[in-house]
């Protein structure tokens, strides 16, 4: 089961393994795809192979600012500096 932070919310780290998870199997897939006939069904798996490869890239780009915009928060509160302002 994954970890839950405070308020039953999925941590950013399980959020980033299971985008990389969709990454990989998208990866996976456009492979397969790629071996196969060139078709109009081929070419419609690739497509959308494509579309969950650059989805789980996103996913993964956005967590990792998330991860960093919370550690900034954790290193400014143990160094005593004022509270950044909520980018949300």
């Amino acid at each position: 089961m994954p970890r839950r932070e405070e308020g039953g919310n999925i941590t950013v780290s399980r959020h980033l393994a299971e985008a990389a998870e969709r990454l990989q199997r998208a990866s996976a897939l456009i492979g397969q795809v790629r071996q196969g006939p060139v078709t109009c069904e081929n070419q419609n798996q690739w497509l959308a192979a494509l579309t969950d490869y650059c989805q789980a890239l996103a996913d993964i780009q956005t967590y990792n600012n998330e991860s960093i915009h919370e550690k900034l928060h954790e290193l400014a509160g143990l160094v005593g500096l004022r509270k950044f302002r909520s980018s949300g």
